[in-house]
């Protein structure tokens, strides 16, 4: 009955036993395979089983040795993590309790396991030694009894040793008796007289056998010596042996001495004292005199791993003679443990943004001394934001109390201290490192509020013209600033095709050559970004400034540099000297110095009778004409800025010194130099050309006429009223060089029919010279409005010769 009893609590894999506190009991048998499934503790304990893995579910131990356990986290299931010997652990306690915890986190719980570790059959029966050797005198009677040395099982229960067996012999028998505790030992009885001339020695084999199943055994060999008779067995004074002894006793320390004495005489008499069976645990712990029954401490005394110890010693005579005792010592504890310090959990790194009062670790402490000696007080230095919360049993929580900023403080050494209550009292500490991650809560910040950049206008495209710099505090990708230009227009273009920046280093760049004559300066924004989720960033404002070169040349407008005719100033002959007869009207597209401007005849027919204004390009005489002037005075005039290095432009310009148009000689005599020559023939081709036709278009000039209402009319029928010269757009005069302040414009008429028709010199008029504040950004319809309607058709130009022309250098 006991026996299927065992069986069928074997056979039960688990026994679950929910508490009231939330824990949970198994029993389990012993030397499960490692990976074997004790219970579902989720569904034990009423688990949340998809938080296990986010609440850090697992298996602690409560002295934190082996841990024999581990939860699967996807199924919940309590496994075996590692080999469970139930004779390892409790040895030959009839209740093997295995205790563990289960710790969740978010919010902390703790859920206590229980596991009754059952007994298997996996130890054999033992015996002490490999032989059994007795003496016995003839003299012993039929009937006596001599006490065989026990057979140790490491299990308990029915799987202990339960019986014992005996080779077939002629002269002894087998008696089995139980002790208290329910340990069975053999008594050989001698059921036939010994006769020691008949057998001086018997071998019998002796078998102690268990009560499990399989049935396991184990054998001795008797050596049984025939003796002559010894019939007193050694007696020792106390049944039971009792001593105290304090842990890490030095070694050789006095424990107990025991005695026995023996009521025979002379060798019968003589006792050695020895220990009879001493499990492995407590092997080597302790020694025991053979002669003088002192018991001496021969090994590591730790009340942690043993508080008591009970051994049997055995007293035998000279002759085999024994008898035993037993011996129980007590370790009490002192304070040689100090606390044990766990970090069970820890975030690490921490975001900086986290609120005061955030779990950020759980720390245990474990000290495995008793009672007042085991209370630990836990705490740490006061110049960090955290602290520690007393939690479950002897667990703490790592909480912050305050607010964390990477940029002042990354990484904290938080020393954790953990005092006893013993007496002395012990303590241990750790240090936790513990860093603060970065959070982008910083914006780039540039070095400067603005910057300002200078180029000179004609610049070299991808040239460098200034670099910006931001800071940005935070770390790794929050703290990489890029650069970038902000949209926007400059002159109607986008300002990505004027500059551009470098994302990585912050420096502008040019995308193209500027020019001073188009914009003098202009604003862009440049923003800094940082890399993070979500990028924060800044704005700068960068002003660029253009200077000026000297890269536009005097541009002449008057004499008109269109085309390549010839145009002929009349000179009265009456002219006094200092007289205006014409002025040479010229700008320049520069600014400042570069745009100042002078005039110098650099050439003439007749050096002294002409000279020109510095500045202001009007062409006066020098002199009172006289008759022995030359009619034709040809000058070449140059006209330089004051740049560096200077550009000039020159042109010429004839004059004729007349008082009618009679007295002007042959056009095609008016030749200046080899150069002009045969434009002159071309011009003079043309001109005979178009006046085949002119008659046919006489009335449309005659109707044009009346709408020049602004400008002088010729004084005889089929004139033709040339205007000034036409002025290019965008140009304006700059103060102080005088170019475009003349008050003079000159129209030269010549009559359609006879080339001995008057030539008449006409007095200039202010109302088309444009002032000095006026830009000169005129379509031509513009200028029409200001010279009259002017059709510019090609049967005006006909009769109208020009002979001027113009260079620029």
């Amino acid at each position: 009955m006991g026996y299927s009893r065992f069986a069928l609590l074997c056979g039960l894999i688990f026994l679950v036993l929910n508490t009231v506190y939330g824990d949970v009991s198994y029993s389990i048998p012993e030397e499960m395979k490692r990976g074997s499934v004790i219970g579902n503790i989720a569904k034990d304990l009423g688990l949340d089983l998809g938080r296990l893995s986010a609440r850090k579910a697992r298996i602690d131990t409560e002295d934190n040795n082996v841990q024999y356990c581990g939860i699967n986290l996807n199924t919940g299931d309590l496994v075996v993590q590692e080999r469970i010997d139930r004779e390892g652990l409790c040895a030959k306690k009839a209740s093997c309790v295995l205790k563990q915890e289960l710790v969740l986190e978010n919010p902390l719980e703790l859920h206590r396991i229980t596991i009754r570790v059952q007994d298997i059959n996996d130890n054999s029966p033992q015996f002490k030694e490999d032989s059994l050797k007795i003496e016995i005198r003839e003299s012993a009677v039929k009937g006596a009894r001599f006490l065989l040395g026990e057979a140790h099982d490491g299990d308990i229960g029915e799987n202990s040793v339960q019986g014992y067996s005996l080779q077939q012999n002629d002269h002894f028998k087998l008696n089995v008796n139980t002790k208290g505790g329910g340990r069975k030992y053999g008594e050989l009885v001698l059921d036939k007289e010994l006769d020691r001339e008949d057998k001086k020695e018997i071998m019998l084999l002796l078998t102690a056998f268990d009560g499990g199943s399989p049935q396991r055994s184990g054998t001795v060999v008797i050596h049984v010596t025939v003796l002559d008779a010894n019939d007193n067995v050694p007696v020792f004074s106390q049944t039971v042996y009792k001593a105290s002894l304090p842990e890490n006793s030095p070694l050789d320390t006095l424990v107990i001495t025991v005695s026995a004495t023996d009521a025979d005489e002379g060798l019968n008499s003589e006792i050695t004292y020895g220990f009879d069976h001493v499990s492995d645990e407590n092997n080597n712990v302790f020694s025991l005199h053979s002669k003088t029954g002192e018991v001496r401490v021969a090994g590591s005394i730790d009340y942690e791993k043993m508080s008591a110890y009970e051994m049997q010693i055995s007293a035998k005579d000279g002759l085999g003679l024994v008898s035993y005792a037993t011996l129980i010592i007590e370790i009490t504890d002192i304070n040689d443990n100090a606390p044990v310090i766990h970090l069970k959990s820890l975030t690490n790194p921490i975001p900086e943004n986290v609120s005061p009062g955030t779990e950020v670790g759980i720390i245990n402490v474990q000290d495995r001394d008793s009672e007042n000696n085991r209370q630990v007080r836990c705490s740490i230095q006061q110049n960090v934001p955290f602290k520690l919360v007393p939690s479950i049993k002897n667990y703490y929580s790592l909480v912050t109390t305050g607010q964390l900023d990477r940029e002042l403080v990354s990484d904290y050494n938080i020393t954790i201290t953990a005092t006893d209550e013993g007496s002395p009292p012990l303590s241990s500490s750790k240090t936790v490192q513990l860093s603060v991650a970065d959070i982008n809560d910083n914006p780039p910040v540039f070095e400067e509020q603005s910057y300002s950049a200078y180029v000179t206008e004609n610049n070299k495209p991808g040239s460098t013209l200034c670099s910006v710099t931001a800071r940005d505090p935070d770390w790794r990708q929050n703290g990489t600033v890029i650069y970038s230009l902000l949209a926007g227009e400059v002159n109607g273009a986008p300002v990505s095709s004027y500059l551009s920046v470098n994302g990585d280093t912050g420096v502008i760049h040019a995308v193209r050559s500027f020019d001073y004559e188009q914009f003098r300066s202009f604003k862009v924004h440049v923003m800094a970004r940082d890399n993070g989720s979500p990028p924060l960033s800044s704005n700068v404002t960068v002003s660029v400034f253009i200077s000026d070169v000297n890269d536009n040349s005097p541009q002449i407008l008057y004499p008109a540099p269109e085309g390549n005719s010839f145009m002929t100033e009349l000179v009265p002959k009456a002219a006094h000297g200092g007289s205006l007869v014409s002025k040479v009207i010229a700008v320049d597209a520069d600014s400042g110095q570069n745009a100042w401007l002078s005039y110098q005849i650099v050439k003439s027919t007749d050096p002294g009778l002409f000279t020109i204004g510095v500045h202001s390009g009007e062409i006066r005489t020098q002199r009172d004409i006289s008759e022995s002037d030359s009619m034709k005075q040809n000058l070449i005039v140059s006209v330089k800025d004051n740049g560096q290095p200077s550009l000039s432009a020159t042109c010429s310009m004839y004059l004729l010194i007349s008082d009618n148009l009679a007295e002007v000689p042959e056009l095609k005599d008016i030749s200046y130099d080899e150069k002009n020559s045969k434009l002159t023939s071309y011009l003079i081709i043309a001109l005979v050309s178009v006046s085949t036709f002119f008659l046919t278009f006489i009335i449309i000039i005659l109707g044009v006429r009346f709408c020049r209402r602004r400008k002088p009319r010729l004084l005889f029928d089929g004139a033709v009223a040339i205007p000034s010269a036409y002025l290019p757009p965008n140009y304006a005069d700059v103060d102080g060089t005088g170019t475009l302040r003349s008050a003079y414009n000159y129209d030269a008429y010549l009559t359609t029919g006879s080339r001995t028709s008057d030539f008449k010199f006409v007095t200039s008029y202010n109302d088309n010279t444009l002032p000095a504040d006026q830009t000169l950004r005129k379509s031509p319809s513009d200028f029409a409005e200001v010279f009259g309607d002017y059709d510019g058709s090609p049967e005006v130009g006909t009769h109208f010769i020009s002979m001027h022309s113009c260079s620029a250098s």
